[in-house]
């Protein structure tokens, strides 16, 4: 499950790399380059399109984000215990030295 969360966001990334290179910007952008979808849907309702994309990617990447680093937690606390008790080891051990 945690590789698939990794894919997802690698896959997120791309493609939010390709949008916001798509959309038109003061230097004109990609988005020049497709004047066939301008067209159909008019300059302003692409724009709109790109820009909540844009959004929403970079929402979801987040929120992947959040779940990895929560499965990543809680793999490793059923991993290696609690890390509570690596303190308590740690202690007794400076304690056994004095």
């Amino acid at each position: 499950m945690f590789t698939l969360c990794v894919v997802l966001i690698i896959l997120a990334s791309i493609v939010l790399a390709f949008v916001v290179l798509i959309q038109n910007s003061k230097g004109g952008g990609l988005a020049s380059n497709f004047a066939s979808s301008n067209q159909v849907m008019g300059v302003r309702k692409t724009a709109d399109v790109l820009e909540k994309t844009t959004w929403g990617l970079a929402a979801g990447i987040m929120l992947l984000c959040f779940v990895c680093a929560f499965m990543s937690k809680s793999e490793y606390n059923s991993r290696y215990g609690n890390s509570t008790q690596i303190e308590q080891t740690t202690t007794s051990d400076d304690a056994a030295e004095e």
